[in-house]
Protein backbone atom coordinates (compact mmCIF):
# COMPACT_ATOMS: atom_id res chain seq x y z
CA UNK A 1 0.00 0.00 0.00
CA UNK A 2 1.69 3.58 -0.72
CA UNK A 3 1.33 6.46 1.46
CA UNK A 4 -1.12 8.22 -1.19
CA UNK A 5 -3.86 4.80 -0.70
CA UNK A 6 -3.15 5.15 3.15
CA UNK A 7 -4.13 8.52 3.30
CA UNK A 8 -7.28 7.67 1.04
CA UNK A 9 -8.24 4.86 3.76
CA UNK A 10 -7.80 7.45 6.75
CA UNK A 11 -9.70 9.26 5.60
CA UNK A 12 -12.69 7.41 4.91
CA UNK A 13 -12.73 5.83 8.28
CA UNK A 14 -14.17 7.98 11.34
CA UNK A 15 -11.83 8.81 14.38
CA UNK A 16 -13.40 5.90 16.61
CA UNK A 17 -12.20 3.19 14.05
CA UNK A 18 -8.98 5.22 13.77
CA UNK A 19 -8.43 4.90 17.60
CA UNK A 20 -8.98 1.61 17.40
CA UNK A 21 -6.56 0.32 15.08
CA UNK A 22 -3.62 2.76 16.44
CA UNK A 23 -4.72 0.91 19.78
CA UNK A 24 -4.65 -2.60 18.24
CA UNK A 25 -0.93 -1.27 16.26
CA UNK A 26 0.11 -0.85 20.44
CA UNK A 27 -0.72 -4.27 21.34
CA UNK A 28 0.00 -6.01 18.59
CA UNK A 29 3.53 -4.37 17.25
CA UNK A 30 6.41 -3.84 20.11
CA UNK A 31 8.05 -1.53 17.91
CA UNK A 32 4.63 0.64 18.20
CA UNK A 33 4.35 0.41 21.63
CA UNK A 34 8.42 1.66 22.08
CA UNK A 35 8.04 4.32 19.65
CA UNK A 36 4.75 5.77 21.59
CA UNK A 37 6.46 5.38 24.91
CA UNK A 38 9.06 7.51 23.89
CA UNK A 39 7.31 9.87 22.42
CA UNK A 40 4.85 10.70 25.32
CA UNK A 41 7.70 10.27 27.74
CA UNK A 42 11.31 10.93 26.40
CA UNK A 43 13.35 9.96 29.18
CA UNK A 44 16.39 10.27 26.67
CA UNK A 45 18.97 10.35 29.54
CA UNK A 46 17.56 7.11 31.03
CA UNK A 47 17.71 5.65 27.79
CA UNK A 48 21.20 6.33 27.65
CA UNK A 49 22.24 5.50 31.15
CA UNK A 50 20.92 2.26 30.20
CA UNK A 51 22.74 1.76 26.73
CA UNK A 52 26.00 2.52 28.37
CA UNK A 53 25.60 0.45 31.21
CA UNK A 54 24.90 -2.34 28.35
CA UNK A 55 27.85 -1.03 26.27
CA UNK A 56 30.34 -1.37 28.87
CA UNK A 57 28.94 -4.20 30.09
CA UNK A 58 29.97 -5.89 27.05
CA UNK A 59 33.93 -4.56 27.74
CA UNK A 60 33.70 -5.17 31.64
CA UNK A 61 31.07 -7.28 32.86
CA UNK A 62 29.86 -6.89 36.07
CA UNK A 63 29.18 -10.53 36.51
CA UNK A 64 33.00 -11.72 36.15
CA UNK A 65 32.15 -13.25 33.03
CA UNK A 66 34.51 -12.99 30.19
CA UNK A 67 34.03 -9.89 28.45
CA UNK A 68 32.22 -10.01 24.75
CA UNK A 69 33.60 -7.24 23.20
CA UNK A 70 30.49 -6.72 20.44
CA UNK A 71 30.29 -3.90 19.08
CA UNK A 72 27.22 -4.84 17.55
CA UNK A 73 25.28 -4.34 20.82
CA UNK A 74 26.25 -0.47 20.47
CA UNK A 75 24.85 -0.61 16.91
CA UNK A 76 21.69 -2.02 17.74
CA UNK A 77 21.29 0.90 20.68
CA UNK A 78 22.88 4.11 17.83
CA UNK A 79 20.23 2.61 14.98
CA UNK A 80 17.52 2.19 17.64
CA UNK A 81 18.16 5.92 19.00
CA UNK A 82 18.33 7.17 15.53
CA UNK A 83 14.81 5.42 14.71
CA UNK A 84 13.11 7.17 17.49
CA UNK A 85 14.30 10.61 16.77
CA UNK A 86 16.84 10.90 20.00
CA UNK A 87 18.55 14.00 19.88
CA UNK A 88 22.05 13.63 17.66
CA UNK A 89 24.04 15.34 20.41
CA UNK A 90 23.21 12.27 22.35
CA UNK A 91 23.95 9.86 19.71
CA UNK A 92 26.96 11.29 19.04
CA UNK A 93 27.72 11.17 23.15
CA UNK A 94 26.81 7.12 22.39
CA UNK A 95 29.19 6.62 19.38
CA UNK A 96 32.04 8.36 20.69
CA UNK A 97 31.35 5.82 24.40
CA UNK A 98 31.37 3.17 22.47
CA UNK A 99 35.34 3.71 20.73
CA UNK A 100 35.97 4.82 24.53
CA UNK A 101 35.11 2.09 26.17
CA UNK A 102 36.78 -0.32 23.75
CA UNK A 103 40.12 1.93 23.95
CA UNK A 104 39.79 1.81 27.60
CA UNK A 105 39.18 -2.17 27.66
CA UNK A 106 42.17 -2.41 25.24
CA UNK A 107 44.81 -0.74 27.56
CA UNK A 108 43.90 -3.02 30.27
CA UNK A 109 44.60 -6.26 28.16
CA UNK A 110 46.15 -7.35 25.07
CA UNK A 111 44.26 -7.99 21.75
CA UNK A 112 45.44 -9.88 19.54
CA UNK A 113 42.52 -9.74 16.64
CA UNK A 114 42.92 -7.16 14.07
CA UNK A 115 39.31 -7.32 13.24
CA UNK A 116 38.56 -5.21 16.60
CA UNK A 117 40.82 -2.71 16.02
CA UNK A 118 39.43 -2.38 12.43
CA UNK A 119 36.18 -2.54 13.82
CA UNK A 120 36.67 0.23 15.94
CA UNK A 121 38.69 2.41 13.59
CA UNK A 122 34.37 1.44 11.44
CA UNK A 123 32.98 2.73 14.23
CA UNK A 124 34.96 5.92 14.46
CA UNK A 125 34.74 7.01 10.76
CA UNK A 126 30.79 6.41 11.14
CA UNK A 127 30.76 8.67 14.02
CA UNK A 128 32.61 11.86 13.10
CA UNK A 129 30.55 11.35 9.54
CA UNK A 130 27.56 11.81 11.32
CA UNK A 131 28.67 14.57 13.75
CA UNK A 132 29.77 15.92 10.28
CA UNK A 133 26.39 15.37 8.97
CA UNK A 134 24.80 16.57 12.15
CA UNK A 135 26.91 19.73 11.90
CA UNK A 136 27.93 19.36 15.77
CA UNK A 137 31.50 18.05 15.08
CA UNK A 138 33.16 21.33 17.18
CA UNK A 139 31.14 20.27 20.10
CA UNK A 140 32.95 16.81 20.29
CA UNK A 141 36.31 17.85 18.39
CA UNK A 142 38.28 17.32 21.93
CA UNK A 143 36.91 13.76 22.37
CA UNK A 144 37.56 12.88 18.57
CA UNK A 145 41.36 13.70 18.93
CA UNK A 146 41.67 12.15 22.42
CA UNK A 147 40.46 8.97 20.59
CA UNK A 148 43.08 9.49 17.88
CA UNK A 149 45.66 9.85 20.69
CA UNK A 150 44.70 7.16 22.50
CA UNK A 151 44.81 4.57 19.44
CA UNK A 152 48.33 6.61 19.12
CA UNK A 153 49.45 6.00 22.90
CA UNK A 154 48.22 2.44 22.79
CA UNK A 155 50.39 1.68 19.09
CA UNK A 156 47.09 0.44 17.61
CA UNK A 157 48.08 -1.58 14.30
CA UNK A 158 45.96 0.54 12.20
CA UNK A 159 46.60 4.26 14.71
CA UNK A 160 48.60 5.48 11.06
CA UNK A 161 44.34 5.14 10.09
CA UNK A 162 42.92 7.44 12.56
CA UNK A 163 45.74 9.85 12.24
CA UNK A 164 45.05 10.41 8.30
CA UNK A 165 41.27 10.52 8.82
CA UNK A 166 41.53 13.22 11.64
CA UNK A 167 44.01 14.84 9.26
CA UNK A 168 41.60 14.68 6.18
CA UNK A 169 38.68 16.15 8.63
CA UNK A 170 40.63 18.68 10.30
CA UNK A 171 41.53 20.01 6.91
CA UNK A 172 38.21 19.76 5.21
CA UNK A 173 36.00 20.85 7.82
CA UNK A 174 37.79 23.13 10.70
Amino acid sequence: MSKRDLKKYLTGINKEQLENQIIELYDKFSDVKVYYDFVFNPNEEKLIREAKFKIANEYFPVKGKKAKMRRSVAQKYIKHFMKLGVDVTMVADIMLFTIETAQSFSSKRYIKYESFFKSIFTAFQQAVNFMIENGILNGFLDRVVEIKEEANRQKWVNSYEFNSFVEKVDDNFL
